[in-house]
């Protein structure tokens, strides 16, 4: 009997050892982890990017570059992307330059907006070279082969609609002054637009000024107008920043013109929303839906994805009927 108790208690142990090791979550969850399944956020996350983008422009001081570089930024950080930021300060050299050590940097891709069309065609080059896309922005390219994408704003409408709207404050026509700037594209198709949308219609153009870059000029050249007692009843500006300009010249001023611009910014939408103020309009502009167009083309474009080659973002009349449905303390 004993012989045979001896022989059954190896097989009792190894037993009992086979059937602890066959319990589920048996001791401390250290020595049972459980093993759970990824959420769907978890793996939408691991499928984000981790690329180095780009972005250069001629004027980080210019509000609208600055609201779309965040744009950008803010779109790129919830795909899990980085932005890397220069500001060309308006000096061609400088953007060659800086875009040759985002090229050292490593960068994926390059948001570009020249600082010159046609001296930017070196550092284009340079980009194709190291196998960068460009996604251009604004202004376009004189060498459009070396880009992969353009998104720009509809700027000819943006300065037809200021048309439109003074053939309907002002129908029998009148003296308008125009402030511009010949050497930049977007501005001159802005002009364009406006003018084409009077022609024919009893305007007459008395002054053209023309801006430097800064539009520092505009001011002291609207007040030698007034002291010259140059009669007129609008004003159409090529950019928000002439417009601040002539409003300052305007103010206290006898006359009391329309005055028009595109660009849409808060400043200017700020004044919109002023009964006294002489603002009557602004074609608007988008740089947080240009940003958003940007980002989708980049992506695709690293993903092999489908992309429009070149878009132009809507452009739309703001008023003082219609400003506060677009807000004051910010860009659209």
């Amino acid at each position: 009997m004993k012989k045979t108790m001896l022989r059954l208690l190896p097989l009792a142990v190894f037993a009992a050892v086979f059937m602890a090791g066959c319990k589920k979550n048996v001791g401390t969850p250290e020595d049972n982890p459980v093993i759970e399944e990824p959420t769907e956020e978890e793996l939408e996350q691991e499928e984000k990017t981790d690329n180095l983008f780009g972005f250069t422009c001629p004027d980080l001081t210019d509000p609208f570059y600055d609201t779309l570089k965040e744009a950008i930024r803010t779109d790129l950080e919830e795909q899990g992307g980085r932005i890397l930021v220069k500001d060309a300060a308006r000096d061609a050299d400088s953007q060659e330059e800086q875009i040759r050590e985002m090229i050292e940097e490593g960068i994926d891709g390059v948001f570009l907006c020249p600082v010159d069309p046609e001296k930017i065609t070196p550092s284009l080059e340079m980009l194709r070279e190291a196998e960068i896309p460009v996604i251009n922005l604004e202004t376009e390219v004189e060498n459009t082969d070396l880009i992969d994408a353009f998104i720009g704003s509809d700027n000819y409408n943006a300065g037809r609609v200021c048309g439109e709207d003074l053939l309907e404050q002002r129908p029998d026509g009148g003296r308008i002054v125009i402030v511009e700037r010949s050497d930049s594209t977007p501005l001159n198709e802005r002009i364009t637009g406006f003018e084409e949308a009077i022609t024919n219609k009893g305007f007459e153009v008395v002054k053209r000024i023309t801006a430097d870059e800064q539009c520092e000029n505009v001011k002291a050249k609207m007040q030698i107008l007034l002291s010259e007692g140059e009669e007129f009843d609008a004003v159409m500006c090529g950019s928000d920043r002439m417009a601040v300009k002539v409003l300052e010249a305007l103010n206290g001023a006898s006359c009391n013109p329309l005055v028009y611009s595109v660009d849409g910014s808060p400043e200017i939408k700020q004044a919109l929303a002023d009964p006294f103020s002489p603002m009557e309009g602004v074609g608007a502009r988008s740089p947080i839906n240009m940003g958003k167009t940007a980002v989708k083309a980049a992506l695709a474009l690293l993903d092999g994805g489908v992309y429009e080659k070149e878009s132009y973002i809507e452009t739309f009349f703001i008023n003082k009927d219609n400003v506060e449905m677009y807000g004051t303390d910010g860009w659209q």
